[in-house]
């Protein structure tokens, strides 16, 4: 694998990371994949009605698919300062490792497999990777946020249990394979009262206050260690002004844990205390917005035994972990997945997120490996 294979895909990645892409907003920056995958050869590029863009690359057909995917969305809103800049082998810019490097991956991986063939006048030679089945690329929507992997359920409905498995790809976490999957809880809680005049009408029930002191009970549930299992206040909104009382406020809530048990009895206990503060005069209800399902493979998966492999081939020892990504999807369906990274870096979903350029050699290397291990092409 050449410097020029590399920096062509940096390249790619900052072209990709200057296009802004909010969850819920991502469809700029899928058109622009969109038309890089149809400029690259691939037949049968579509997009769906919520912005997932695929594309095949043929195989013989005598094997299930593998599907390939990388999220489009960012946590930055419209808006940010999206300026790169490079510094020794970093490259520093708000999303570029998060995930612009995962689908700028996704065409490292078609150029890799499809090197010396060409695509040349308009004419659609139909580039295949020479592997007994198709590959499928995905740039996918709604990792983000609330997006609430709403992409990743697309692409899992569409294709099913009926693949070889799905790799998901993110641009930084080089190293780590995630093979099980964080089961995740959100909510809206939202707090109504008549409000008032902070003097004129002082000792009528403030929406801010309600909410302040739901947020004392909740932070004060015992959590365990073992299964390690998180709450996190992460949004607060309400009132009109200084001199107001609060007639309304809201939070958004984030609920986590490794097991599956101990999140519902968490949920069952957040939803007793929002019950417990409705009260004459105080209007409480909360909303889910955002579940992400837990499941799991393996460590010892011949899918997980293959990532850990292919990345002792670069030299790297694997990090077997759990994490909330859009192999939550499959792996809560039973179909094998993992969560692979193809750089290192630091800084994600901040302003001064930044990744390494010469691990993706690795990294790139890495996922080739394990696209023609999963045929036993190795």
């Amino acid at each position: 694998m050449d410097d020029r294979l590399i920096d062509r895909v940096l390249n790619l990645a900052v072209d990709i990371q200057q296009i802004s892409a909010p969850p819920l907003d991502e469809g700029l920056r899928g058109e622009f994949v969109r038309d890089r995958f149809i400029a690259e050869g691939l037949s049968g590029v579509t997009t769906d009605k919520i912005g997932n863009v695929y594309a095949r690359v043929p195989g013989a057909g005598a094997s299930l698919p593998l599907v390939v995917t990388a999220h489009l969305d960012t946590v930055f809103p419209v808006g940010t300062d999206l300026k790169v800049r490079r510094k020794g082998d970093k490259i520093f810019g708000p999303g570029i490792g998060d995930n612009s490097l995962g689908v700028a991956g996704l065409f490292g991986l078609l150029w890799v497999l499809t090197a010396g063939q060409e695509f040349e006048g308009g004419v659609d030679i139909r580039l295949h990777t020479g592997l007994p089945g198709d590959l499928w690329l995905v740039a996918n929507v709604g990792e983000e946020g609330l997006g609430d992997l709403r992409g990743m359920r697309a692409v899992v409905d569409r294709f099913g249990d009926n693949v070889l498995a799905y790799v998901v790809l993110e641009g930084m976490a080089l190293g780590q394979i995630y093979h099980r999957a964080l089961g995740v809880q959100r909510y809206r809680i939202s707090v109504q009262t008549m409000g008032g005049h902070s003097w004129v009408d002082f000792g009528q029930p403030s929406a801010i206050n309600e909410l302040a002191t739901l947020v004392t009970r909740l932070t004060a549930l015992p959590l365990p260690e073992q299964p390690r299992t998180s709450l996190n206040v992460g949004v607060i909104l309400g009132g009109t002004s200084v001199n107001t009382i609060a007639a309304q406020a809201q939070l958004e809530l984030d609920l986590r844990s490794v097991d599956g048990k101990a999140l519902d009895l968490l949920v069952k206990r957040v939803e007793a205390l929002v019950e417990s503060t409705c009260k004459p005069g105080v209007e409480v209800a909360r909303e889910l917005i955002g579940q992400r399902p837990a499941g799991s493979i393996p460590q010892n998966h011949p899918l997980v035994l293959l990532a850990k492999r292919c990345l002792l081939e670069q030299g790297i020892r694997s990090n077997l972990a759990i994490g909330s990504t859009d192999a939550n999807v499959p792996l809560s369906r039973g179909i094998p997945a993992v969560c692979l990274g193809l750089s290192t870096g630091s800084g994600a979903h901040t302003l001064n997120e930044y990744i390494y350029t010469q691990p993706l050699v690795k990294g790139l290397s890495q996922l080739v490996y394990l696209v023609r291990g999963m045929y036993g092409e190795l």
